[in-house]
């Protein structure tokens, strides 16, 4: 029964057109099998909802399209894992002045919820798999902080086995990645080690994996851990000519901001080896419009 109420959640329909990101269901999910974690309840008003996942899909959404709280909310009950009630009855649409007013709440089904609550390994599944599904690793830890989900403890190693039959990540593209641009980061140049061992340095994807993104060089730059966060997060992206983009939208004051981020907007990416594929545009196109915050600032 769990393993049925897995495969719900982790098809849970979703709003989706030429690789376009659409995280809102899977964020409230999340957001309820936080609060089902810490009291033993997914129940959510509305308005607590709203205030959360408002910030959180600013913060981790898609930086050219905004849909309101409401509509997850509401248009969950379809995939018939969520529930919503007001003090007037059944939910009144997706929309937040009526959702409000009626002092909405929402929470999993009755089965689901007993089904979480009596198999704590489905909720750690369940929870690793919407993470996995969409946004990069580099960000898992930090949106688990934001919602107040402990993934950690005595389930690690059963998430640790079902998340690598998820994913089926091609074990080899981190060395692949760091042969080809030898051990460098692309932005900075960083080719820290100790001993013979590369430190701090990361195969990152320019496509996510989760949407799409294939574990092949041309869809890869090596990047210093810094950088590859500020990637998945949108400060900094790549332009078609092979230049470091970062967003307006970020401010750093600071000597350390200035040299590490700032100075390199307009700067050319390091080039792979000879012979080796540099990003490919249409993965470059793509997190140009799902994840860099435009615009970016002029160089």
């Amino acid at each position: 029964m769990s393993e049925d109420w897995l495969e719900r959640i982790l098809n849970v329909r979703r709003w989706a057109q030429g690789g376009k990101r659409a995280p809102h269901k899977p964020m409230l999910m999340l957001l309820a099998l936080g609060r089902l974690q810490a009291t033993g309840s997914s129940r959510l008003a509305y308005v607590d909802a709203e205030a959360v996942l408002d910030e959180l899909l600013d913060e981790y959404g898609p930086s050219t399209s905004r849909t309101t709280t409401a509509y997850p909310f509401h248009r969950l009950q379809n995939d018939d894992l969520w529930t919503v009630r007001t003090t007037a009855g059944p939910s009144p649409g997706d929309s937040p002045t009526q959702l409000r007013r009626l002092e909405a709440t929402g929470q999993f089904v009755t089965d689901l919820e007993t089904a979480l609550r009596s198999d704590p390994r489905l909720l750690v599944l369940a929870a690793r798999g919407l993470l996995d599904a969409n946004f990069p690793e580099s960000l898992h830890a930090e949106i688990c902080a934001a919602l107040g989900l402990d993934l950690e403890g005595a389930e690690a190693s059963i998430v640790r086995g079902r998340a690598s039959e998820l994913r089926r990540r091609d074990p080899r593209f981190r060395e692949a990645v760091l042969v080809a641009y030898e051990y460098r980061c692309a932005m900075c140049g960083y080719d820290g080690r100790i001993g013979r061992e590369a430190v701090a340095l990361d195969a990152a994807h320019v496509r996510w994996w989760a949407f799409d993104g294939p574990d092949e060089v041309d869809n890869a730059l090596c990047l210093c851990s810094l950088h590859h966060k500020l990637l998945d997060r949108g400060v900094m992206g790549v332009t078609a000519e092979g230049v470091v983009a970062v967003s307006r939208l970020f401010v750093g004051r600071g000597r350390v901001a200035e040299e590490l981020v700032l100075s390199l907007a307009g700067s050319p990416l390091l080039e792979p080896q000879r012979g080796l594929p540099a990003p490919a545009q249409e993965h470059v196109s793509w997190h140009a419009e799902q994840v860099f915050r435009q615009p970016a600032r002029v160089a």
